[in-house]
């Protein structure tokens, strides 16, 4: 992931999708020979140049200031997620930027975050990092994610998951959005840290193995994951609608916690109960006498 192509690829995908009248621009007659805006149409959105936006399209930030970053993300109508993003790949062009990839040191759940999932019966609970590797989960959590084959110690990744294991697409019963969620989470982690060689790694091994992914990393859309709704289909209890909230750990830079509910007297609650008794259950079995 070359951070000048990621700047390149994703600032020509956010002008593509903005037409003119989106823009609120003139439009004149003839036949228009790009998709979405020209580059002079979205130069003047953004109050600079043609030639200087040419210099950020062809990837190179450096020395471009917030107020220019601002300017062109609200020409090119970013939502949020869209304008981190380009402030995190303008971050990754500057001076202090690291130059070689590089591979992190394995991260590690605190016992106290363990102890405080573990105190969450009625709720599935996940300790991930931005990568979607899930590091720790309460007995609910690998109960819910049990088709992930979730062990303590061996981290299994959502997004290997998703796109490389066949069961994935009866576990979410919307398979394309979770499909959709997950690569905008990746590459939203990519603008965050390119030069991550555990991303990179995996993002090379999706994009070999899978075409979906393949299609979807292409797109460069990135989006912002804090709350919503999942539906499951678990083989044991069957379908469940789960709400989820995802929480930063800020003593633990990159890591997350995701929590999941249901809304009480709904069947997804009562399957949620009879999940937790199936989990009690078969964790008793596993133990020795």
């Amino acid at each position: 992931m070359d951070t000048k192509d990621e700047i390149r690829e994703f600032l020509t995908s956010r002008r593509a999708k903005l037409t003119p009248q989106q823009a609120g621009l003139p439009v004149f007659g003839g036949t228009r020979r790009v998709p979405g805006l020209r580059r002079e149409e979205a130069a003047m959105l953004a109050g600079v140049s043609v030639d200087y936006y040419t210099k950020m399209e062809r990837g190179d930030l450096r020395g471009v200031s917030e107020g220019v970053l601002d300017a062109l993300a609200r020409g090119l109508r970013l939502d949020d997620a869209e304008r981190t993003h380009l402030f995190d790949l303008a971050r990754a062009t500057g001076p202090t930027a690291p130059t070689r990839r590089r591979r992190g040191a394995p991260q590690r759940v605190r016992p106290s975050v363990q102890r405080i999932i573990d105190a969450m019966t009625h709720a599935p609970a996940l300790v991930q990092n931005g990568r979607g590797d899930v590091l720790a989960a309460n007995r609910l959590g690998y109960a819910l994610y049990s088709e992930m084959d979730l062990a303590p110690g061996q981290p299994a990744n959502h997004a290997r998951f998703v796109f490389l294991d066949p069961r994935s697409e009866r576990f979410f019963a919307e398979w394309d959005r979770v499909a959709d969620d997950t690569v905008a989470m990746l590459r939203t982690e990519a603008g965050r840290d390119p030069h991550d060689r555990n991303l990179t790694d995996l993002v090379g091994e999706l994009s070999t193995r899978s075409e979906g992914f393949r299609t979807r990393w292409a797109a460069h859309n990135v989006r912002a994951h804090q709350t919503g709704s999942k539906r499951y289909h678990h083989p044991v209890v069957g379908d469940l609608e789960l709400t989820y909230e995802i929480l930063e750990l800020a003593a633990d830079p990159g890591l997350v916690l995701l929590a999941l509910s249901a809304e009480p007297g709904t069947p997804s609650h009562d399957a949620l109960n009879l999940l937790g008794s199936w989990a009690a259950t078969t964790s008793h079995a596993a133990e020795p006498a």
